[in-house]
Formats: structure tokens, C-alpha cells, sequence
């Protein structure tokens, strides 16, 4: 019998609640279609997208899921974020609402456009 690795992802995001898991998945899949060369891995934790370095981090709560898209992310997304609680590098996002997966693309996309630039 074979014994394969389970995606540490895959199992993070199988500890929650069946609504919030789909929730979950919906920011994962989100995340990787705005950066499709983006590495899955844990990092503090909780399910990160690497570019080298961390491009964003999300996981889950009772009442929300958090979307960490580090300092730049919050700062040139202000206004659309406003209507979120949010931090210096975090936003929490409600899981009695749609995720607002439009935004969360966009904010991934700068932020692989920020990483890119860092690159050069």
C-alpha cells in the first residue's frame, strides 16, 4: 500500500465547517488562478501563496475569513477595502457574505505585478 501526502492545504482547510470550507476553497482557487505560478504552501500556519517570497496568506475563523496580502495590499486597496475590517497587512472578510473574489484577484494580481518588479 502506497502512502501519499496529503496537501497540507487540503487538510487545513478540512478542519473547518462544510460552509466555511467552501468559502475557503473559493479564496484558494481565487488566489491561484491570479497567480498560476504561485507556490501553495503553509506558512505561519495557515495556507500561503509563494512567489519566492510570501505573495498572500488566507485562513479561516468562526466568524470570517482573513486575506493577508501583506502592508502594499492594504495600502493600494484602501477605498475598496473600506467597508472590511482590516489592519496594516490583514482583511477580514465575513463568511455571512460572498466573498468578494473579484477584489481578492485584484489585490493578488498586484501583488504578483509588486513581486515580479521585486524580481527584476
Amino acid at each position: 500500500m502506497t502512502n501519499f501526502d496529503t496537501n497540507p492545504i487540503d487538510t487545513y482547510i478540512a478542519t473547518y465547517p462544510k460552509e466555511t470550507q467552501i468559502l475557503l476553497e473559493q479564496v484558494r482557487a481565487t488566489i491561484r488562478n491570479a497567480a498560476p505560478e504561485a507556490q501553495e504552501t503553509m506558512s505561519y500556519g495557515i495556507p500561503t501563496f509563494k512567489m519566492k517570497r510570501n505573495l498572500v496568506h488566507f485562513a479561516g475563523y468562526k466568524n470570517h475569513i482573513g486575506f493577508y496580502p501583506g502592508a502594499s495590499g492594504i495600502a493600494n486597496f484602501q477605498r475598496d477595502i473600506s467597508a472590511y475590517k482590516s489592519a496594516k497587512g490583514s482583511i477580514q472578510f465575513p463568511i455571512d457574505q460572498a466573498m468578494p473574489l473579484a477584489l481578492i484577484e485584484r489585490i493578488v494580481a498586484f501583488r504578483v505585478q509588486e513581486e515580479m518588479s521585486k524580481a527584476k
